[in-house]
């Protein structure tokens, strides 16, 4: 019970601080998850984001659910979620009764953007980081180049997006140790 406790006030935790979505939750847990308590390796944390991104809702969500799931299976699955999830519902609710005019708030406006510059360089820390782990020769960049580009300059799903690469990956490998 001590563990599902502590399992829920981290990702509690991390879900009062994370604005931006998963991808700015990604220093996060690499301070806390990987670094601090050593409860799974950066690659793993890597994977369950290539995963999350496929599955429907939210990156963070998906993200905790499996972290929580490694650690203590599906109490621990259940109390990630609700950690991650908690802070959101308890700051929409209290913002929903205190005001009606919320958006239109210059003070409100002006911290979105300042919360927004901070978002950019979250996102490009867990780029850097994901960089650095994931792009390990040349035909990594050549991926990373492809998806990028397609990306950006097309409507194709993230989804087959990320399918594509994992199986272009498992074919390099295949490939690379036919030749061994």
């Amino acid at each position: 019970m001590k563990e599902l406790l502590e399992i829920y006030l981290l990702f509690f935790k991390m879900g009062s601080v994370t604005f931006g979505g998963g991808y700015s939750m990604l220093p996060i847990l690499r301070r806390e998850i990987v670094e601090k308590r050593a409860w799974l390796t950066e690659e793993q944390v890597m994977d369950f984001f290539a995963v999350s991104q496929t599955l429907p809702g939210l990156i963070a969500s998906n993200v905790s659910v499996f972290i929580g799931y490694q650690r203590r299976k599906t109490p621990g699955a259940i109390a990630a979620a609700l950690g991650v999830v908690t802070p959101s519902i308890i700051i929409i609710t209290l913002i929903a009764s205190l005001m009606q005019d919320f958006q239109n708030n210059p003070v409100v406006r002006h911290a979105f953007k300042g919360i927004a510059i901070c978002v950019c360089a979250l996102i490009l820390d867990a780029v850097i980081s994901m960089w650095k782990r994931g792009v390990k020769d040349w035909v990594g960049v050549l991926i990373t180049v492809t998806v990028f580009t397609l990306a950006v300059f097309t409507q194709v799903s993230p989804v087959w997006l990320v399918l594509v690469s994992a199986l272009a990956g498992v074919t390099v490998k295949r490939a690379g140790e036919g030749k061994t």
